[in-house]
């Protein structure tokens, strides 16, 4: 059986499952927090293997524990303050004619849906601290008639209407390719997980509902991802003309779509989780129907982030796969790539989006959020060779004590940022005098400040070196 259910309009999915187990709910996962070679369920601590789109807490790391997800985060790109799980999966790659890759377009984050299903009467268990399960292999390239690539599926968004498929589909997807995975919701009720990440869990009869088995009799909440990619922009850039072929593999080497997967570690609060179980049972999918959950704004989710820990390009056009993953077809199940003498990934310190201006007196505040309406900071000019160093010279010969820069090339001066402009993260775009330094981003700014300086306000006005001024945004 196919997920028929899972129809959708503009990427989003109306369920209509049986009379007694409707009730559900969507959390939108607004961006990934990360894409990187981490895996810390199947490789703690190490690289691994394959590229990873990773949705949730911005306390993701190789080595992750249910109190690491918890105490750690700050912020998550899921929209439930409560929740502080991590959900991932492979990534999606074009695959030129030419035979380099270069990563698809992922709409958004992803949508994790958690559905309550039940056989009968039976209690629904939220997950357990410490609960970690895989659903799919990496490895199939075939369809294996089992719940678990029963449990795998892709839904192909087009203008017209087309069935779901259980691989890839062929020709192109207008409004974008769903990678759809079904996690098992029956659980033996004693391991939080198991050496394959697997046994501890099992699928009930029909994949997405029915009896559990004897040996895994405790059933908790069902959870669904589906995560979209843009395969449509390579049809509009001309690099792909779609007839019956489809160019695109994931990130573990796969051409065929039947080895996705998908990783949940989870990091709720256990009681919310439970109490949204037992009393969230409207059927509208809308997860802020639930008034136990604490919402995070749209907004928000979308700034969280991380930066990442090992250096290599996972960007642009690329020779090959990331890691050693080289594209196979089946039917045989795919066996470890063998890509001979190759250099090692290393796991170094994370990557900071901000310089040292140590010597120029000045310290690194923060990315602001900024606006052509309401300008942060009053003093502006551009340079097209543009650099951190350069507009703080340029605003401490000036007499202003801050200096924040924007879009590559623009610098701004000023003396207070409010306060409600802080905790931006998403400042990303390389200095165009030094691709070294980060130069805020799209309304985004980089700001750095004069070393013990602290803003004072006088009379609605703020002071600086040489005066006051007015600024208010």
């Amino acid at each position: 059986m196919l997920f028929k259910s899972f129809i959708a309009s503009v990427g989003l999915a109306i369920l209509t499952f049986v009379p007694h187990a409707t009730a559900f709910w969507r959390m939108p996962c607004e961006a990934p927090v990360l894409i990187e070679r981490s895996d810390p369920i199947v490789n703690p601590g190490q690289v691994s293997s394959h590229l990873h789109t990773i949705m949730g807490p911005n306390s993701f790391d190789f080595t992750m524990s249910y109190d690491d997800a918890r105490k750690k985060a700050t912020c998550s790109t899921c929209r439930v303050e409560q929740d502080r799980s991590a959900y991932w999966t492979p990534n999606l790659w074009f695959k030129a004619q030419n035979g380099s890759f270069t990563p698809v377009p992922q709409v958004g984050g992803g949508l994790i849906y958690y559905m309550q299903r039940r056989h009968g009467t039976e209690k629904v268990h939220a997950f357990p601290p410490g609960f970690r399960m895989l659903a799919g292999n990496p490895m199939v390239r075939s369809f294996k008639n089992t719940q678990a690539s029963k449990a795998i599926s892709y839904a192909c968004i087009d203008t017209v209407r087309k069935p779901e498929t259980r691989g890839f589909p062929k020709g192109n997807c207008d409004k974008g390719l769903r990678l759809q995975v079904f996690f098992p919701s029956c659980w033996d009720g004693k391991n939080t997980d198991s050496v394959d990440h697997k046994s501890h869990m099992a699928y009930p009869s029909d994949v997405d509902n029915g009896f559990c088995p004897t040996t895994h009799p405790k059933r908790v909440i069902s959870l669904f991802y589906e995560i979209m990619f843009d395969v449509n922009s390579f049809v509009e850039s001309g690099l792909w003309k779609p007839n019956n072929d489809f160019p695109f593999v994931l990130s573990n080497g796969d051409g065929t779509g039947f080895g996705s997967h998908a990783d949940f570690l989870n990091g709720w609060d256990q009681k919310t989780l439970q109490t949204a179980i037992d009393t969230c049972t409207n059927s509208s999918g809308d997860f802020a129907d639930c008034p136990v959950f604490k919402r995070i704004s749209g907004e928000a989710a979308k700034e969280c982030m991380l930066t990442k820990a090992i250096a290599e390009k996972t960007s642009g056009w690329l020779p090959a796969l990331p890691g050693c993953n080289p594209v196979t077809y089946g039917p045989a199940d795919a066996k470890p790539g063998n890509c001979g003498v190759q250099k090692q990934a290393v796991i170094g310190p994370r990557e900071k989006l901000y310089s040292d201006m140590s010597h120029l007196g000045f310290e690194y505040l923060g990315c602001v959020v900024d606006s052509i309406f309401a300008r942060t900071f009053p003093e502006r000019t551009w340079d097209d060779k543009m650099t951190i160093d350069m507009c703080i010279n340029k605003c401490t010969e000036k007499g202003f004590p801050m200096a924040g820069v924007q879009y590559a090339n623009e610098c701004y001066c000023g003396t207070r940022v409010p306060k409600e402009r802080l905790g931006m993260q998403r400042c990303l775009m390389p200095c165009v005098g030094d691709s070294k330094q980060i130069c805020g981003g799209q309304a985004r700014m980089s700001v750095y400040k004069k070393k013990g300086y602290v803003a004072k306000r006088v009379m609605g006005m703020e002071r600086r070196g040489n005066g006051a001024v007015r600024l208010r945004v």
